[in-house]
């Protein structure tokens, strides 16, 4: 199943903010300052996210898309505020959901398998 990137210019990197200073199945990242919100949770797109945890520290991730409407989100290793290493990890997304100016993608399981831009 190809899944498509955003482009490497940034042109497509929006900010993104989790709650906790870690990811989990379940666990919730809102993404901000999209232009259509209610148009990006109805038919998501491909995009680069600066992704801000709690306790402050910004990874880079990226959501993809394939063909078929299935999601990841794949996120940059990163040093905690409290020094935990942790790796680059890729998370299969359950749901997106608007929620105002903003738009709630809810986490399912992370995924071991290799996935690729289209």
């Amino acid at each position: 199943m190809p899944l498509h990137a955003s482009g490497s210019d940034g042109d497509d990197t929006f900010p993104a903010f989790c709650a906790h200073t870690h990811l989990f199945p379940g666990s919730r990242c809102r993404v901000r300052e999209l232009p259509d919100p209610q148009g990006f949770a109805a038919a998501p797109r491909p995009l680069g996210l600066d992704l801000r945890f709690s306790d402050g520290v910004v990874s880079e991730a990226e959501l993809l898309v394939a063909d078929s409407g299935d999601a990841v989100l794949t996120v940059a290793a990163r040093t905690t505020a409290a020094g935990t290493g942790i790796d680059g990890q890729t998370w299969i997304v359950r749901s997106f959901e608007r929620s105002g100016d903003e738009v709630e993608l809810t986490l399912g399981s992370r995924s071991d398998r290799a996935w690729t831009a289209g």
